[in-house]
C-alpha cells in the first residue's frame, strides 16, 4: 500500500504563535546585532554611524523577509525547517565579517564580499521557499514575480560596492537598500499575506526584546575588566532603567494596540499593506535607536568605569555622547510613526520628549557623563510616567483587552 507523500511545506493557520524553531533562529540575529554596535564602537564618529545603520539594515531585511515567510509556512515542519537552520549558517558567517565589512583585517578573506554572499544566500534561500509555499495561491506567486527584481537590483549594487571598496562602498550599499525597500513599496500589497496576525506582531516584539537586550550587553561590556565602584553601580543602573522605559513604551500599550489593529483588518491587501508599513519599515527606526542608544550607553560605562584615566566627573563630547539621546530620540520618532499608521494616537508628550532630547544633545556635552546619563534617565521615565497616567482608562482597555 502506498503512503501519500508528505507536503514540502506546512502552511500556517490563523492562531498560530512563535515556533521553538523561529526563536533559535533569532539567536543568530543577537549576534549580528551585537556585532554591528562593535563596528560602531570602533569609530564613533558619523560615518562609523552611518556605516553601522547600513549593515543594520542589511541585517534588518533579510530578517523581515523571514518573519514573513514563517506567517505563511510552518517554519519547523518540512523543507522549511532545513532552510531555517542553513540560513542561520549562512547569517552567522555574515554576522562573523560584520566588524570587518568597511576595514579588512589583512590575512584573511574579503570581509565585504563574504558579507554580500552570505546576504545572498539568505535572500535567494527565501525566494525560492516563498515560491514553493505559494503553490495554490497565484496572487502571491505574482506579488514575488514583482518582488524578485528588487533582489537582483540590490544584488547587483551590493557586490558593486564590495568590488570597489572606499567610500564608495557605503554610497553603494546604501542605494542597494533603498532599491530594494523602494521596491518593495512600490510593487504594492495585494499579493502579499498575513495568515496570522498574533504570530507576526509577536514575531516584531521579539526582535525589538532582542535590540533591548543588546543594550543590555552593552551596559556590560562598558563595565568589562574595570573594577566595580559606586559609580559603575549607579551607570549601570540608570542605564537599565532607559531601556526598561524603551520596552515600557513599546510593550505596554502601542504593541497591543498593534496587534489588535492588525487582526481587525480583513481585506487581504490591506492587512498586508498595514503589516508591511508599520512592522516591516517602521521598525527599523525603533531598532536603530536602540541600537545607537547601545552605543551611547557602552561609551558612557568606559567613561565611568575609567577607560583612559577618564572619570563619572569628565564630559562626554561628540558622537558618543550624542547617540544617547539620539538613539532615544530615534526610538521615539520610530514609535511615533508605528502610532500613526496603526491609527492609534499621537501623545503631546512624545513629541515634547522628542524635541528635548534632540535640544538637550549639546547641553550635556557640558554636564559631567554621569549627570547627562541621568538627564536622559529622567526624561524617558517621565515619558512614561506621562502616558501611563495620563488615560488609564484607554490603557486598562487596551491591556484587558481579549486578544483577536
Amino acid at each position: 500500500m502506498s503512503t501519500a507523500r508528505q507536503p514540502r511545506v506546512t502552511k500556517a493557520d490563523a492562531e498560530q504563535t512563535v515556533t521553538p524553531l523561529e526563536l533559535f533562529f533569532d539567536l543568530v540575529f543577537v549576534y549580528a546585532i551585537t556585532q554591528v554596535t562593535a563596528l560602531m564602537a570602533v569609530d564613533v564618529s558619523l560615518l562609523g554611524v552611518a556605516q553601522g545603520l547600513v549593515v543594520l539594515a542589511l541585517v534588518w531585511w533579510p530578517w523581515v523577509g523571514y518573519a514573513w515567510l514563517g506567517n505563511l509556512a510552518r517554519a519547523d515542519e518540512g523543507v522549511t525547517r532545513l532552510t531555517f537552520l542553513v540560513v542561520m549558517a549562512a547569517m552567522f558567517v555574515m554576522a562573523l565579517s560584520i566588524p570587518e565589512s568597511f576595514d579588512d583585517l589583512s590575512g584573511g578573506l574579503p570581509a565585504s564580499v563574504v558579507v554580500v554572499a552570505c546576504y545572498l544566500v539568505v535572500r535567494l534561500a527565501h525566494l525560492l521557499l516563498f515560491w514553493v509555499a505559494a503553490a495554490d495561491d497565484p496572487a502571491l506567486r505574482r506579488q514575488l514575480t514583482v518582488f524578485a527584481p528588487t533582489i537582483a537590483a540590490s544584488g547587483l549594487l551590493l557586490c558593486a560596492g564590495a568590488w570597489v571598496g572606499s567610500g564608495w562602498q557605503l554610497v553603494l550599499w546604501a542605494l542597494a537598500l533603498f532599491a530594494d525597500m523602494a521596491g518593495t513599496s512600490a510593487g504594492g500589497a495585494s499579493g502579499w499575506i498575513v495568515r496570522a496576525p498574533g504570530h507576526f506582531s509577536e514575531r516584531h516584539g521579539l526582535i525589538v526584546i532582542i535590540a533591548l537586550g543588546e543594550s543590555i550587553v552593552a551596559i556590560g561590556v562598558g563595565a568589562t575588566d574595570r573594577p566595580i565602584s559606586w559609580p559603575i553601580v549607579a551607570a549601570a543602573s540608570l542605564g537599565i532603567v532607559v531601556t526598561s522605559a524603551l520596552w515600557w513604551q513599546y510593550f505596554d500599550v502601542c504593541a497591543l494596540v498593534g496587534e489588535h489593529r492588525l487582526a481587525a483588518v480583513t481585506d487581504r491587501a490591506t492587512r498586508s499593506a498595514l503589516a508591511r508599513d508599520a512592522y516591516s519599515f517602521l521598525h527599523l527606526p525603533l531598532i536603530a535607536g536602540i541600537v545607537i542608544t547601545a552605543l551611547g550607553l557602552k561609551k558612557v560605562l568606559e567613561y565611568v568605569g575609567g577607560e583612559d584615566g577618564h572619570a563619572w566627573t569628565d564630559e562626554l563630547h561628540g558622537v558618543g555622547m550624542w547617540a544617547l539621546p539620539g538613539g532615544v530620540a530615534l526610538f521615539l520618532l520610530g514609535h511615533l510613526a508605528f502610532r500613526r499608521r496603526i491609527g492609534d494616537t499621537t501623545p503631546v508628550a512624545y513629541v515634547v520628549a522628542l524635541v528635548a532630547l534632540v535640544a538637550s544633545a549639546p547641553l550635556l556635552e557640558r554636564v559631567p557623563v554621569l549627570w547627562a546619563l541621568a538627564v536622559v534617565t529622567a526624561l524617558a521615565v517621565a515619558l512614561v510616567a506621562a502616558e501611563a497616567l495620563g488615560d488609564t482608562a484607554r490603557r486598562e482597555s487596551v491591556r484587558h483587552q481579549p486578544a483577536h
